[in-house]
């Protein structure tokens, strides 16, 4: 009996221990506009230890969605780090109207910061217009600011809003030096490890190759033809067809950007990242940390090439094998089972509209001339003054003083120019900044939209087009994002490592939910936002 006794308060402090135990590490990947189909329509070509290692070994939340408007990088990255929406957090997009400046500002632009290596021109970077806490804020102060935590990424926006507002570094890449630079927010001058990385010089090792296909092309069954016309492909070069030899196409792209466009930009982000590790000592003792990891390549090949590209499909092909590399590499230096990873993307993307039309698919362009024109109408109606202050984002923002002046009511003006935006086919619905204010929705579009509305930095007139269409020119090739619809908010969530259960789930989850589920794996409060999300239940141990 004392033996039986013995032994089931043993097992009792091990179910405790390994409900407790806390990673050593923490990695978040975002792979920038990473659709969730992805995972099946690639996988054929995946081995077992990159993407399969996290979907079968780790736990897959099938059926994750943004749940708000507009689905751009910069909000993205915001609402997956702060468990919260644009409505809360501030980051309504990468860039904005300012009513207050009477200008645009950048999401993370900065004018009282300057740059720490790389050039002057991008180093006005910080993550001050970020209005709530991250939950890599929440770790530090959880731990006394005892944690490391690190951002990585080519895109500025993809390391500083991860990072959040009191890390121990941010580093993103620039174009014009071919340097991971940083800004004096963080420190007066690089840490000697980051340095060291970029005396390596690695953007000319990997630009000075040639870009084939990693496979021979014939297998590639899941891309159209390599030669579309849906396609844009690089200076140079007369067609977007294979193979690309950088070295000679870096003269026409630039000798230091071309990388971000190719699957390369990719392996030298988790080159960085490892840097990173090693010099700040990430995942050394029991003290954890956080390393944010945003892979923008997938990006910029996105919008060049489009979802149905074989460009596209290759660079999953290799972004797979860095992964294995790069988590057998966390095996090595922080040790199997002591570091948890997540793996989400900040939106999807279209299929190109002109490919859609050609498959008689619904799609299509919205002519911005000819989506003015009723516009026009309404202010020369109005008396030919200039009522618009900007058009961005899908947004139109009214010269608020003009209309206060005239004695006019804001909130009719506002109506007057939904309707007359609904004049426009390729249209769907339009509403109000009132309307936005003052309604509660129930409809997932329209809650989607009020999610990314913020009443102080938001425009006046919200506009959503039919699914399928981009503004632009009839054949434009590339494609983008920034809608409500499946194709934008439906994105990969993967978690592995520490306290995570195998499985997964259909049932519907949201980009809100890393949060709070982060918090309760690592035991710790969750940041100071409105955290509009809840925890995956089914994944935990």
């Amino acid at each position: 009996m004392r033996l039986t006794l013995l032994l089931l308060l043993a097992l009792n402090s091990v179910a405790v221990f390994a409900q407790t135990k806390r990673p050593k590490l923490v990695v978040g990947i975002v792979v920038d506009q990473m659709r969730q189909d992805y995972l099946q329509r690639f996988e054929y070509h995946f081995g077992e230890d990159g993407f399969k290692r996290l979907m079968y070994d780790g736990f897959q939340a099938r059926n994750n969605h943004y749940n708000y408007i507009p689905t751009y990088t910069a909000p993205g990255h915001a609402s997956i780090y702060t468990g919260t929406t644009p409505k809360y957090h501030g980051i309504i997009a990468n860039d904005w109207y300012s009513r207050v400046l009477g200008r645009s500002v950048y999401c993370v632009g900065d004018t009282l910061s300057n740059s720490v290596a790389g050039s002057a021109m991008n180093g006005n970077i910080s993550p001050r217009n970020l209005q709530v806490n991250t939950i890599t804020d929440e770790l530090k102060l959880s731990t006394n600011f005892k944690s490391k935590v690190v951002g990585v990424s080519i895109k500025d926006r993809g390391a500083v809003l991860p990072a959040g507002h009191t890390p121990d570094g941010a580093y993103w890449y620039d174009s014009r030096t071919g340097e991971f630079m940083s800004s004096d927010y963080y420190f007066d001058e690089l840490p000697k490890w980051a340095d060291t990385f970029n005396k390596k010089r690695l953007p000319n090792k990997y630009s000075d190759q040639v870009w084939k296909t990693i496979l021979p092309i014939d297998q590639y069954t899941q891309s159209t033809e390599d030669d579309t016309p849906y396609e844009r492909g690089f200076k140079g070069k007369e067609t977007p067809t294979f193979p690309y030899n950088l070295a000679e196409l870096r003269k026409e792209n630039g000798p230091y950007g071309m990388i971000r466009s190719t699957p390369f930009g990719n392996t030298l982000v988790l080159d960085m990242a490892k840097a990173a590790l090693e010099g700040e000592e990430m995942g050394a003792d029991n003290v954890t940390d956080f390393l944010a990891v945003s892979l923008s390549s997938t990006d910029y090949i996105g919008h060049n090439f489009g979802p149905n590209s074989i460009e596209i499909e290759d660079t999953y092909i290799r972004l797979d094998r860095d992964l294995a590399g790069f988590l057998d590499y966390l095996d090595e230096k922080v040790g199997e089972g002591e570091y948890l990873v997540f793996l989400t993307s900040d939106h999807g993307v279209v299929a190109n509209p002109q490919f859609l039309l050609d498959n008689n698919l619904p799609g299509g362009y919205l002519d911005n001339d000819k989506a003015k024109e009723p516009v026009f109408r309404l202010i020369e109606e109005l008396g030919g003054e200039e009522y618009i202050l900007d058009v961005s984002n899908d947004q139109i923002f009214l010269d608020r003083a003009l209309i206060s002046s005239k004695e006019q009511n804001l909130a009719d003006i506002q109506q007057l120019f939904a309707e007359k935006c609904m004049k426009v086919e390729e249209i769907v619905e339009t509403f109000t900044a009132s309307d936005m204010s003052r309604i509660d929705y129930s409809d997932p579009l329209r809650v989607n939209l009020q999610n990314g509305y913020n009443r102080k930095l938001s425009g006046d007139v919200l506009i959503l087009k039919k699914p399928g269409y981009l503004s632009g020119e009839p054949g434009s090739s590339g494609t983008t994002h920034g809608s409500g619809y499946t194709y934008d908010t439906h994105v990969p969530l993967l978690f592995y490592g520490t306290g995570v259960k195998k499985g997964a789930t259909v049932e519907k989850t949201f980009i809100t939910d890393i949060v709070p589920t982060l918090s309760m794996l690592l035991n710790i409060s969750m940041p100071n936002a409105a955290v509009t999300g809840s925890p995956i239940g089914d994944m935990f141990e």
